[in-house]
């Protein structure tokens, strides 16, 4: 079953032509993560999905519904979670405020925030009183997260979410992404520039090269030939 489909996506910035005519197939269950260098279009994709950026032309379809046809705000109730690349939480807001925003956009109807989000991230439930501002760059992405996770979403998309984290946090956020995928079958896209991340979270791989689809495949099938063509620095 297709989750997510993205066929023949373009999208214009100013007169800059950013997507050309993206093909991408999410699978339910799946984990993919979209690759390339610094500005080939990748956050600009998923601001497209989550309906920041309006596409020119192409279809975008999630569990059978037209996307294109729903504000942003919808998008999130049909049940996709978005962490943004800097995760830009509300930093004079408390942990629990954080994550309550977030509850807006459920698609059932509760005022508790779910037990599963303090099981993943427990030290957010120490710091529920704490100022969004007050936490680590690792801790405010653990609150991004959990702040999705509210939504209880069917599909997570990430954006950059290794990126200025310590390297504990970095592993602890690569554990809770394959204990989602695996034991409650959400469904995963993400964008990561850390090739060592990708390897061990992705089960595909997607490569944006200029605002083109160059490389896709199995996480197996990313070659060093295309890391070198394509993600070397």
């Amino acid at each position: 079953m297709i989750m997510l489909e993205v066929k023949g996506l373009n999208q214009y910035y100013g007169g800059s032509h950013t997507l050309w005519d993206v093909d991408l197939t999410v699978p339910a269950g799946s984990r993919l993560c979209v690759m390339g260098r610094n500005g080939m279009g990748k956050t600009t994709l998923l601001k497209c999905v989550m309906g920041l950026l309006e596409a020119s032309t192409g279809s975008i379809r999630f569990d059978g519904v037209d996307l294109r046809k729903c504000p942003a705000e919808q998008r999130a109730r049909l049940g996709i979670g978005y962490v943004p690349q800097g995760r830009e939480i509300f930093s004079h807001l408390t942990v629990e405020e954080n994550l309550r925003v977030g509850m807006g956009a459920r698609r059932r109807r509760s005022r508790t925030i779910p037990d599963r989000v303090f099981q993943l991230f427990p030290a957010l439930k120490q710091m529920l009183k704490r100022r969004g501002g007050d936490l680590s760059g690792g801790q405010q992405q653990q609150l991004a997260i959990g702040r999705a996770l509210v939504l209880e979403p069917k599909l997570l998309i990430l954006d950059e979410p290794t990126e200025g984290i310590q390297p504990n946090i970095v592993h602890e956020i690569g554990d809770i992404v394959l204990r989602l995928n695996k034991e409650e079958g959400l469904t995963v896209l993400l964008v990561e520039q850390k090739l060592p991340f990708a390897r061990r979270v992705a089960r595909e791989f997607c490569i944006l090269d200029k605002g083109r689809r160059v490389a896709a495949g199995s996480i197996e099938e990313l070659t060093d030939e295309a890391v070198q063509a394509y993600l070397s620095v």
